[in-house]
């Protein structure tokens, strides 16, 4: 018999991701029957709210998941790898946003609106994995054309924002204005450079390709999710001196030649998608009118002009929100609609 609530626990409570989660799962009315909010011992006996109510905020142990039929986990990726299994034997199923198990072939990758069939293979491990922001939000706008015209070849420069780096990089950007502004001495901590007034290209670890990590994360992500590995993708990831909601350039070739009007009104009938673009009116994505969207906002489409089939658009989206906790949840509502 199908269970009307579900028990919720949700891992890294007190970050900012697990905060926009609890906030996602109140606004949409996700069936909870219990919550449980869980948090390394330094924040263990902290509060958080969930529908008007506060809750103690316990540490996270293996014996944590008992009777928990969900865990949203969004604590770091050696969080996920070392609890994350055990949450899985214990019978909840595991819905995790870090890079910890993107690519084990066996774990499903998953953006609702691309690929949301891959949630079955949950069952091979109890764990269904969150894409990286960056990824997710691309996707959400390439798989329609890809749909339409098939996808060639990507190439996308990012203009990230600090929440992606969390709450002591939002603190960071907010005192490095300050000091410039007070000319007073810029604590330099979260990254290898002043963010304030900057573009740092360089987001997580330099490879031995001297790609990033996070650049990797896009090409590899893109070709699971899309589940086409003949798709080239290459990627410049940068970090950029705004708050929340990471905006993008994305050049795609196409295998087809498809029009820009064809593809606004592709993106126009997508889910997921909002687009903006009235070039005439200076109407296009802005990483200020996508904070708090569920939508990924899609702009400046237009037709490549150095080549036979390519277009050109700017897609911008909210890191935590789309980018991470509201993709989270709504693999969750398939979860309890399709499979538990």
């Amino acid at each position: 018999m199908k269970k009307e609530a579900y028990n919720v626990a949700v891992v890294g409570a007190t970050g900012a991701v697990g905060e926009e989660m609890l906030k996602v799962l109140a606004e949409r009315d996700f069936p909870i029957a219990t919550l449980k909010p869980l948090a390394s011992s330094r924040s263990a006996g902290s509060k958080v709210e969930f529908c008007g109510d506060e809750y103690l905020v316990e540490e996270l142990t293996d014996d944590s998941f008992e009777n928990i039929d969900i865990a949203l986990f969004s604590a770091g990726g050696s969080v996920s790898s070392r609890f994350a299994p055990s949450a899985a034997s214990s019978g909840a199923v595991v819905i995790d946003n870090t890079n910890a198990f993107r690519m084990d072939a066996d774990i499903p990758l998953v953006v609702p609106e691309v690929n949301p069939h891959a949630i079955a293979d949950y069952r091979n491990r109890g764990i269904i994995a969150n894409p990286n922001c960056s990824t997710i939000q691309m996707v959400v706008a390439l798989k329609p054309i890809y749909d339409a015209a098939g996808i060639k070849r990507v190439v996308v420069s990012t203009y990230q924002a600090v929440s992606g780096s969390g709450k002591k990089a939002i603190q960071e950007l907010e005192q490095q204005v300050l000091a410039i502004l007070q000319q007073q001495e810029l604590p330099v901590d979260v990254y290898p450079h002043q963010i304030a007034f900057n573009c740092l290209p360089h987001i997580d670890v330099f490879l031995d390709n001297d790609y990033t990590r996070e650049e990797m994360k896009m090409i590899n992500e893109t070709k699971k999710i899309m589940e086409n590995d003949q798709i080239m993708v290459t990627a410049t990831t940068v970090r950029v001196p705004v708050f929340f909601s990471h905006s993008e350039s994305i050049n795609v070739e196409t295998e087809r030649f498809i029009s820009a009007d064809e593809v606004k009104e592709i993106l126009e009938r997508a889910p997921g998608v909002m687009v903006v673009d009235n070039p005439a009116e200076n109407d296009y994505p802005l990483a200020v009118d996508a904070a708090g969207q569920d939508d990924t906002l899609v702009g400046r489409i237009r037709q490549d002009e150095s080549i036979a089939n390519g277009i050109n658009m700017w897609v911008v989206a909210d890191n935590i929100r789309k980018g991470a906790a509201l993709n989270a949840v709504q693999i969750a509502e398939i979860l309890i609609r399709e499979y538990l």
